[in-house]
């Protein structure tokens, strides 16, 4: 009697087909546009030892980072 009464499936939708695959090949435009961003992102680039600020008269500037321990 539970079977009566139970919902049934839906029927499954039909598979799409698979879109084709992008061109591996890029335009000279897209070089350029990425080459652009790269070396936008190269110049905004900082390291820690370029921004640690000391006087023109110190030889050495520390650079060690401190631990844990002490």
């Amino acid at each position: 009697m539970g079977s009566i009464f139970s919902p049934k499936m839906p029927a499954l939708p039909p598979v799409q087909p698979l879109p084709p695959p992008p061109s591996a090949e890029l335009s000279a435009e897209e070089k350029a546009k990425i080459k652009k961003e790269q070396d936008e992102i190269l110049r905004k680039r900082k390291g820690r030892a370029s921004t640690i600020l000391t006087s023109p008269l110190v030889e050495e500037a520390t650079t060690e980072k401190k631990t844990l321990l002490g």
